[in-house]
């Protein structure tokens, strides 16, 4: 019995001894982290827009950690700035992959920057999660689009916007591909809806001269302005509509790129009473978006607000941990197909990975801007929209001619580089 128990003992003993090494080793070398790329505009004209994202970003980072980590590993954030510049965007992303070994990159706001980044992820075999509603008319094997396609955001709007507001549509933007690729997926719509476009106008990218847009707009008198003008353009864009005297009333502007986190920067007499359109917006009223509000007001104050894309990014990040999780192990090439078909219960509800298109399937709202910046839902699609990024009023190949002349009318850029010369009308 002596020896039975000293035999206990001993074997005790030694898997204390042992325990005693694996949390010396643990606190000596501890796990080694699964770094994500965060990239953003930190600086530049979309920093307005972008910075937020981050953010969001950083938020599901540190929740997952909160958890217990990836893998049993923490999750470290490797943020780098794409300054508002598409050739940034690209060297960063190069950076971040071959120099910084992340998992995988989430960023980009523009089609221009992620059309740059694009190039480099296919290049490199690796991993892009994009959380902006944008154009469509792409599907690439290394990029996962959480932001809405155009089914998703621009056709409820525009048809929204016909039914409500009038049916003289003026089309502005800023001078990049996103701009005219929605303009042109409009303008196949526009005659099957029974509306018309009463005007076309672009401002330069980042440029505060909007006074020939406001003017034509003025003299036009549309019954609606659809509106895809991006980052600090905005400031000037609806400041010039209101001192020229063009109110929401008279002309309502249907915005697809401002949400919460642009207005708390505008002037809210400026932009109260036009209107927004995107998957999500703050005042949405569920639980699960509630406690996603506190949770972000609690990290970053009480002033702060959500939108879609600070929602958008938040979940991409919680979507790309349920992949690693799933494969055991971050992967780039795992991952990106076992988060095909993935879902979460995001703050908006269920979101889930289209398998087919490598996009989700989105919910949809139209809002109305209030005075102190947040925006009251007016209308709700009834369920989560199937992604169809490239719309079916034209083949893909002749949506691909029409992205390649744009390029190549740009001297080989997916922006205008320069500045249009205004001829008197």
């Amino acid at each position: 019995m002596k020896r039975k128990i000293l035999t206990i003992a001993v074997v005790v003993l030694l898997a204390l001894g042992v325990l005693a090494v694996l949390n010396r080793d643990r606190l000596f070398h501890p796990p080694k982290p699964i770094r994500l790329g965060v990239l953003h505009s930190l600086t530049g004209p979309m920093a307005i827009s972008e910075k937020p994202l981050v953010d969001a970003e950083l938020l599901a980072i540190e929740q997952i950690n909160a958890a217990g980590g990836l893998l049993g590993r923490p999750l470290e954030a490797v943020v780098a700035d794409g300054a508002s510049d598409w050739p940034t965007f690209a060297r960063e992303a190069e950076r971040l992959i071959n120099t910084e070994d992340v998992s995988a990159i989430i960023g980009c706001w523009t089609s221009a920057c992620r059309k740059h980044v694009k190039t480099v992820v296919e290049q490199t075999g690796h991993l892009l999660i994009y959380p902006m509603a944008y154009e469509g008319l792409e599907v690439s094997p290394n990029i996962v689009y959480t932001g809405a396609a155009p089914n998703q955001q621009i056709f409820p709007a525009l048809k929204w916007s016909l039914d409500n507001l009038g049916r003289r549509v003026f089309l502005v933007g800023s001078d990049y591909v996103w701009p005219h690729s929605v303009n042109e997926i409009i303008r196949d719509q526009i005659a099957a809806l029974r509306g018309e476009i009463v005007g076309e106008e672009y401002v330069f990218f980042g440029s505060q001269d909007v006074d020939d847009t406001v003017a034509r707009i003025r003299a036009t008198k549309p019954d609606v302005v659809i509106s895809t003008v991006v980052g600090d353009s905005n400031f000037a864009f609806y400041r010039g509509l209101r001192q020229a005297g063009l109110d929401a009333r008279e002309t309502p502007v249907v915005s697809l790129s401002i949400g919460e986190s642009e207005l708390r920067a505008l002037n809210a007499l400026d932009v109260a009473g036009h209107y927004s359109a995107w998957s999500y917006f703050q005042s949405l009223r569920r639980p699960e978006n509630q406690a996603f509000v506190q949770r972000f007001r609690a990290r970053y104050g009480s002033e702060r607000v959500t939108s879609d894309v600070v929602e958008t990014a938040y979940f991409s990040v919680l979507l790309w941990a349920k992949a690693v999780e799933q494969a055991g192990v971050p992967d780039v090439q795992q991952v990106s197909e076992l988060i095909l078909g993935e879902s979460i219960d995001a703050p908006e509800g269920v979101v889930t990975v289209d398998a087919a298109t490598r996009h989700t399937w989105r919910s949809f709202h139209v809002g109305q801007i209030r005075p102190d910046g947040q925006i009251d839902i007016v209308w709700s699609a009834e369920h989560p929209i199937r992604p169809v990024p490239y719309p079916r009023t034209r083949s893909r190949m002749d949506w691909d001619s029409f992205l390649l002349q744009l390029y190549k009318g740009w001297g080989n850029s997916w922006a205008n580089p320069v500045p249009p010369v205004r001829t008197p009308r």
